[in-house]
């Protein structure tokens, strides 16, 4: 009896453990199992197709102003500047000074008033030169050295790259009367100038050529100057005409073509160079008539405020009346003044 329930356990042992392991077959079978992963992608549920439509916002880029009120910038267009110069010379001699020397004092101004106006194309320029020195001498009395106004307005449009198209007014004269003295101090001198005797309007069209901002080259191919002699004492008695001005008239008008070439550049440290060059050549006339006149001003800064410098004008007009090239030279140390 024993022995026979001894051998019912065994075989129901023996029966739990196949049934398990056959259990555990099963399942490693069913996970080893290889998935179609093409049938699934087939009946899976597309998600874009059933997706809510939501309509595309476009981009949009605006311009916002955001105030600033700590900055107060402005945009200007004009420059200017002043020069002011004056110079100062005098000599003194007692009556027993063994060498010799005649006691004298001069002195000489200069004035430049500069302005431009740039807002391309359109530029605009105007410039006033004024120019006046007196000399005094023991028994030669007091005589001029220096005077000249000159005042240049120019306005120009851009045409190309260095090509302009301008149009100019210019006006030059004198402030004050001007001798010819003789050798001998005991002959009165005489009258040749005076304010408007001459004084010189021209107006001028034609093409400027500035190829840098230092150079520039006026072509006026359309010019016409008035001369004015208002002050009859410049005729001399037998004089039929003064400064190409007829007696008993008041002006004379000249159709032309002007060229002008300006240079004005810092050549070295603390030197400067300013040159104009103007030729007139009239039509009416022959080209022995044609004008030509050359300024130059050559200033070295010694310090901010003490300059020398060196200026020269060469003429050549027959309607002066002389048929020579005209020429005047000065050298100077002084004060010079340039603001802003």
């Amino acid at each position: 009896m024993l022995k026979t329930g001894i051998k019912l356990f065994l075989l129901s042992f023996t029966f739990a453990i196949g049934a398990s392991a056959q259990t555990t077959d099963s399942v490693a079978k069913k996970d080893t199992v290889k998935i179609d992963t093409a049938l699934l992608n087939k009946y899976r549920i597309n998600t874009k197709k059933n997706a809510i439509p939501v309509p595309p916002t476009p981009l949009e880029i605006r311009q916002e102003l955001i105030p600033v009120t700590m900055l107060d910038y402005k945009v200007s267009y004009w420059r200017k500047a002043i020069t002011f110069g004056l110079n100062f010379n005098q000599a003194a001699f007692t009556n027993n000074y063994s060498a010799g020397g005649v006691s004298s004092i001069a002195i000489g101004s200069n004035f430049i008033y500069h302005t431009e106006y740039n807002k391309a194309p359109f530029s605009y320029i105007s410039e006033l030169n004024l120019q006046y020195g007196k000399s005094k001498s023991k028994g030669l009395g007091s005589r001029k050295t220096n005077d000249r106004i000159f005042w240049d307005n120019k306005f120009a449009t851009q045409m190309a790259k260095h090509w302009f198209f301008f149009g100019s007014l210019s006006f030059e004269s004198q402030f004050d009367k001007g001798y010819n003295y003789d050798a001998n101090p005991a002959v009165a001198p005489t009258q040749i100038s005076n304010f408007m005797a001459p004084g010189y309007l021209t107006e001028s069209i034609g093409f400027e050529y500035k190829p840098v901002s230092y150079f520039d080259l006026r072509l006026g191919t359309g010019t016409a100057r008035q001369t004015f002699v208002l002050d009859e004492k410049v005729y001399a008695q037998d004089q039929l005409e003064a400064y190409g001005v007829k007696k008993g008239k008041n002006v004379r008008t000249d159709i032309a073509f002007q060229a002008v070439a300006i240079f004005d550049k810092d050549i070295a440290q603390n030197m400067h160079l300013n040159t104009r060059y103007e030729m007139f050549v009239p039509y009416g006339q022959p080209l022995s008539y044609t004008r030509h006149r050359l300024d130059a001003v050559l200033a070295a800064k010694v310090n901010r405020l003490i300059n020398v410098s060196i200026n020269g004008t060469l003429l050549f007009d027959k309607n002066t009346g002389i048929n020579d090239i005209q020429g005047t030279e000065g050298l100077s140390l002084g004060v010079l003044y340039k603001f802003p």
